[in-house]
């Protein structure tokens, strides 16, 4: 991605040049192209930095600045472009079990969350299941049982497969709720000590197909998971 922004203080060509060196030292920036004349930067980077850390890069008698409400929307923006997939999957979900309940002589919250979670782990183990080498390695790189052994990468994309199957047919819904609460539950402890430690790993949720970072996106993801068998626990119990 490449942006234009404002740079006041330049007065000569060496200042182009301090300002265009610090701005190629930092991580992710691939490209500068300064302009004295018309007072701006214009930056191509491998992901979005934020306007602080290019002021840091900088002698304090350069100012780099933009408009903030463009700021803010570039940030929108890519956050929407980063996890549109995982958005839409759950988009398309959300839609067509919403629907397939709305075609019942009654809606039932319990039979559209049934619904919902087959969804979720039939279409999320098949990302996993197109590179399940990758996953597994991916996985491995945060979930507490993974580290431990690699194997359970492997085991746990066809977990994901058979839960999505339970749900479906309503295989033993106690059985299959209790996995899934059980599974879940520990599978989320690796994902909140790799964003609380703000490691930036990628996320295995939808395979080695999609280079997802790993984020509060895949907490609530695992956390939707656990709450919807948690409540057709006590719903049953």
């Amino acid at each position: 991605m490449t942006h234009t922004y404002k740079v006041t203080g330049m007065t000569c060509s060496s200042c182009e040049a301090k300002v265009k060196g610090s701005l190629l030292l930092l991580p992710g920036v691939t490209e500068v192209e300064v302009s004295k004349e018309k007072q701006t930067a214009t930056i191509s980077m491998e992901k979005h930095i934020a306007l602080s850390t290019f002021q840091h890069a900088l002698d304090a008698k350069y100012t780099i600045s933009t408009e903030e409400h463009n700021e803010v929307a570039e940030q929108t923006k890519n956050w929407l472009v980063t996890y549109k997939p995982v958005l839409l999957i759950f988009v398309y979900i959300t839609g067509v079990t919403l629907l397939v309940e709305w075609m019942q002589d009654d809606f039932l919250w319990m039979r559209w969350m049934n619904h919902f979670m087959a969804g979720f782990f039939l279409i999320f183990s098949f990302f996993k299941l197109l590179n399940l080498k990758g996953f597994a390695e991916s996985y491995s790189m945060y979930d507490i049982v993974a580290k431990q052994w690699n194997g359970w990468g492997y085991v746990y994309a066809f977990i994901e497969l058979a839960l999505g199957i339970a749900f479906l047919t309503g295989f033993n819904p106690l059985l299959t709720n209790t996995i899934t609460f059980v599974v879940m539950t520990v599978s989320i402890v690796g994902v909140i000590q790799s964003v609380l430690n703000k490691r930036k790993i990628k996320c295995a949720c939808l395979g080695d197909v999609f280079n997802l970072p790993m984020s509060t996106i895949t907490i609530i993801e695992d956390a939707l998971m656990i709450g919807m068998s948690g409540i057709m626990l006590i719903y049953m119990l």
